[in-house]
Order: C-alpha cells, then sequence, then structure tokens
C-alpha cells in the first residue's frame, strides 16, 4: 500500500480463502478498537463496514507517517527501519492491526496460519491518474464526460461501502446491519469512529 496525504483511500481486506474474520460480536467490536487505535491518529475515517469476512474502510488521510512513542514486542513480528527511527508509516500502522487481530482470532479459535489475505488493497479516490474518462459519439464528433472525480468517486465508494450487508444477502435494509457507519450518518447511533466534518468536506450523503 502507498499513501499520501490530504487524499481519499478505500482500504479493504478479506479473510484468506474467503474465510471467516469475525465469530462473534465481541471479534467486530475488539477490531473497530483496533481501527480506532491503529488508523485514526494517520487518517479521518469516513465509513466504514464490517463484514463476517472482509471489511472496508474509506479514510482521509491526513500524516503517512508519525512518531511512536513506544514499540513493544506484543506490537511487532520483526523490527524494520520504521521502527528503529520511532516512526511508524500508515501501511506498517494497518499491517500491525491486522497482525495483532490474527493472534487474538488465532488463541481465541485455537488455530495457526493466516487470517487475512497477504495483501491488504488501499485504492485512492481522489487522484484520476490511469483512469480513462467516459466518451460518447454526438453529431459533432468525440465528447468526453468529464466529471467532478474528487466528488463523484468518493459517493460512490461511501454508497457501495453501505450497501454491502444488503448487497450481500445478509440483511436487507442498511440499517439492519450494526457493524457499518450508515446507523452513524441516519442518527441511530452516535459513534465517535467517523469524522463527520471531514465527509461533509466532500459532499458525502447517506
Amino acid at each position: 500500500m502507498q499513501f499520501d496525504s490530504n487524499h481519499i483511500y478505500h482500504i479493504f481486506n478479506r479473510g484468506n480463502n474467503s474465510q471467516q474474520l469475525f465469530f462473534n460480536r465481541k471479534n467486530y467490536v475488539f477490531f473497530l478498537e483496533k481501527i480506532k487505535q491503529y488508523n485514526l491518529p494517520y487518517a479521518d475515517i469516513l465509513a466504514w463496514c464490517l463484514m463476517p469476512n472482509h471489511f472496508h474502510l474509506m479514510v482521509y488521510v491526513n500524516k503517512v507517517e508519525m512518531p511512536v512513542e513506544r514499540v513493544t514486542l506484543n506490537d511487532i513480528d520483526q523490527v524494520t527501519s520504521s521502527h528503529l527511527t520511532n516512526k511508524r508509516k500508515l501501511n506498517n500502522s494497518i499491517a500491525i492491526m491486522l497482525r495483532s487481530y490474527t493472534r487474538a482470532i488465532q488463541k481465541q479459535e485455537n488455530r495457526t496460519g493466516s487470517l487475512f489475505q497477504s495483501r491488504t488493497k488501499a485504492i485512492c479516490l481522489t487522484q484520476i491518474e490511469g483512469i480513462t474518462p467516459a466518451w460518447f459519439q454526438t453529431r459533432y464528433g468525440t465528447s468526453i464526460n468529464i466529471i467532478d472525480s474528487e466528488k463523484e468517486y468518493p459517493q460512490v465508494c461511501f454508497n457501495y461501502i453501505h450497501l454491502n450487508p444488503v448487497k450481500g444477502g445478509i440483511v436487507k435494509g442498511q440499517k439492519d446491519w450494526e457493524f457499518s457507519s450508515y446507523l452513524d450518518y441516519v442518527g441511530k447511533r452516535n459513534g465517535k469512529l467517523i469524522n463527520k466534518n471531514r465527509a461533509n468536506e466532500f459532499g458525502l450523503r447517506i
């Protein structure tokens, strides 16, 4: 994963071989605590959804690297240069988050091996290099359909994340799934994980 500050990213991963990630409600809550611990120092969370075998985060990156007050052996599997300089990058922090959660599930389920797929993906939604705009033919020739990508792509992703439980057939309505930020946006819950003010800056709406 490669991050740049002042951009929005869609971060996601799933269980290795599509296996289950969350086995009970406490697992979902524990993972949300890990998100808060390892992501909020770097980024504002705009949307999130935890599914039984995968997760989605939509974040606005404020800083790609930050000082680390202390690093313990429980936090890391191996020492890297970022730890030696008492600094940690966002991508390292996400990796540590997933390893920490994996260890907890391995202990809970009395199992070994990978829990998540080896690569967590992060797609930038506010940089459109390499994306070909839609085009169409008119009587005057070819016209390019130019959109405001900084609003369009984030809103599409925002909607997609919140619709995941419905599309996955888990619930009939978005309000019926506890483990997404949808309930916070519609006023059914006052969660502290998302930054509504930042979401409003990009015009993100339910």
